[in-house]
């Protein structure tokens, strides 16, 4: 039997935080953190063993590239509607990071599509709580492209796939970790014991 301490497992769960790019140090993440981070989202739930998560990690010079996509895309989508102060943020919010990991949903139709998000997003919250563990801020954004059909094929996505945002990873520059609070369990669970 697996002995895990309670308390260090409690402790890591209740200070998870989203670290935001303003946030960031500017140190490049060691890509053997990101790779940690990767495995452990392997682990995650699934049902029936689909594991639909699918990652693309940008990096180094795959930051400009992602920011440069991520403006072609919008712009594709947007044609003469396309704000130029989105454009900007598209093309410069990766360069901000030491990493990006594109996250995407390869869906299985033989489950249903809730099914594999909630499967997909357990894996993200694996590879948070390993940033956390590892002292490595990030944060899950779905802004920007990430609902846009365009932008599927650009990350080997098939039309009934999702791409499901895109975790922003760096080294964080905080005098303090952040705390934060949560209402009380008490208001949001029923016990049914008769």
């Amino acid at each position: 039997m697996m002995n895990f301490d309670p308390a260090q497992v409690t402790k890591l769960l209740r200070n998870r935080r989203s670290i935001f790019t303003k946030q960031f140090s500017g140190e490049r993440v060691k890509d053997a953190f990101i790779q940690e981070m990767l495995e452990n989202a392997n682990w995650a739930p699934t049902y029936k063993k689909t594991e639909p998560w699918r990652f693309k990690v940008f990096c180094d010079e795959g930051l400009k590239k992602l920011g440069e996509m991520q403006a072609e895309i919008y712009k594709k989508a947007n044609g003469k509607k396309a704000d130029d102060s989105t454009l900007k943020k598209l093309i410069n919010k990766p360069q901000e990071c030491s990493h990006v990991i594109a996250i995407g949903m390869k869906r299985d139709k033989s489950i249903t599509k809730i099914e594999e998000i909630c499967a997909v997003a357990a894996a993200v919250q694996n590879m948070h709580l390993t940033a956390t563990a590892l002292g490595v801020g990030c944060y899950w954004s779905t802004g920007g492209i990430t609902y846009l059909e365009e932008a599927k094929p650009y990350f080997d996505l098939g039309k009934k796939d999702l791409l499901l945002g895109f975790l922003y990873v760096g080294m964080p520059d905080l005098k303090k970790w952040p705390e934060s609070k949560r209402k009380s369990i008490e208001s949001k669970v029923t016990w049914v014991r008769e």
